[in-house]
């Protein structure tokens, strides 16, 4: 495997740019206007990959997957057979051995290749803002997974990249799945339409037990072993605040119209400390602050044999909002409780995308979830160093958790943090 250092790796904006401006490119958006077909590229085949493209299949019958590509070869491989047996897709699911893409440039030869009108980028965090930002540049809607990064740098290439997107009118829709589920639409016009009054403060939550580990393999360099385990690894995951939590977060910023002004967060590795669990925590609590005065308390954890919990709670003048997946419900002058349909938001989000595609509306979710990327970024650095940490200072942060090199070979673990040794960067 060839060596690709960072520069390399984001540095496809002048090759892709010019085929996003060839004859190629141009007729390609033009068929989308004409023809219902809609061939999808698939970036990313492990688990949440693989059902964003079942997802994708389910939105629409004109949809397909024409294009994969993934850093290893088994996981594209089990994620094509899966998607091929499924009888309802039949004859749906067409990746010739060509565009079938391995290695650490493998989502650069899919989007030079073309014949895509979107693509789902589902890899882990660490890669999404220089794949979406060579997304845009090859003039390819996009589906990406949340979240679209794992430090500030990354966040500033995905809000750079975002306004390069409206500017050549392409789609992008996030999966903060929350933002395409009826309940979650209705309660949050409810409370914009000031059905709890002013929002004093909130809470938001996601506790759970432990998730996958994948152990190390004898014949694994370091590389190879850390993004298969990605999770545990906060240069690819962002640690669970930011990877998973940011569903609350997105759902908070939501309600509050906008991102915080500031954080004073805590956190630590109490359980998850072996070799396997890498160097993220495993619990944070975080106290956000909104421009209107308004805080929030956020907690996430991942220990087993602890209680669940995964909702959000606005707490207004005149009464009190709470949601969660499936659930919305207020109380105050006039008591609601959401009890309609409730379509797979895995699915409509896709649906959203396909209408905005075909319709030529402007669907851009990509700055407003970099923003909600970057509020989990910043509660994570404020419990990793024990200071609090401003918006400002967190847009402007020169943390980049960028290995040297993308490089099967040596790639050592990162200390785990420690609040008030770790440096606020």
């Amino acid at each position: 495997m060839s060596e690709y250092t960072r520069r390399q790796f984001v540095r496809t904006g002048a090759a892709i740019g010019m085929a996003a401006m060839s004859p190629g490119t141009l007729a390609a958006f033009a068929r989308r206007n004409a023809d219902d077909t809609l061939r999808i590229g698939v970036i990313g085949c492990g688990g949440r990959g693989t059902g964003a493209a079942v997802n994708a299949l389910e939105a629409d019958e004109g949809t397909r997957i024409v294009a994969m590509a993934d850093l290893f070869e088994d996981r594209l491989n089990g994620s094509l057979g899966h998607l091929s047996g499924i009888e309802q897709f039949k004859g749906r699911v067409d990746v010739s051995p060509d565009r079938r893409y391995t290695g650490f440039d493998a989502y650069k030869r899919l989007l030079l290749d073309g014949g895509i009108d979107y693509v789902i980028l589902a890899t882990p965090p660490h890669f999404r803002p220089m794949m979406f930002e060579a997304a845009v540049d090859a003039g390819v809607h996009v589906f990406m997974e949340k979240p679209v990064a794992v430090d500030p740098a990354g966040v500033r290439t995905v809000i750079e990249a975002a306004s390069h997107a409206d500017a050549q009118r392409l789609c992008v829709v996030a999966g903060t799945q929350r933002r395409h589920q009826e309940c979650y639409l209705q309660a949050m016009q409810r409370i914009r339409d000031g059905a709890i009054g002013e929002i004093i403060s909130a809470s938001c939550s996601w506790n759970q037990g432990g998730l996958w580990v994948h152990k190390r393999k004898p014949e694994y360099s370091d590389m190879e072993w850390q993004i298969r385990n990605w999770l545990y690894f906060c240069w690819l995951s962002g640690d669970h605040i930011v990877e998973q939590h940011v569903h609350n977060l997105d759902a908070v910023n939501w309600a509050m119209g906008g991102p915080p002004i500031r954080c004073t967060g805590m956190g630590g590795r109490q359980v998850r400390t072996a070799p396997e669990y890498g160097n993220i925590f495993d619990h944070f609590a975080v106290e956000y602050e909104y421009a209107n005065g308004a805080n929030c308390l956020s907690t996430c954890r991942q220990i087993d044999g602890c209680d669940s919990r995964v909702e959000e709670i606005f707490r207004g003048t005149k009464g009190q909002a709470r949601t969660h997946h499936g659930f919305a419900e207020i109380a105050g002058q006039q008591n609601w409780r959401y009890d309609g349909s409730n379509p797979n938001p895995y699915v409509v989000e896709h649906q959203d995308l396909i209408r905005a595609i075909r319709s030529g509306e402007r669907l851009n979710e990509a700055r407003r979830v970099a923003e909600s990327t970057l509020t989990a970024i910043m509660g994570r650095m404020s419990a990793y160093t024990g200071k609090s940490v401003t918006w400002e200072q967190a847009m402007s942060s020169k943390l980049d958790l960028s290995p040297s090199a993308y490089v099967f070979g040596d790639l050592p673990v990162r200390e785990v943090p420690v609040p008030g040794r770790t440096p606020l960067i």
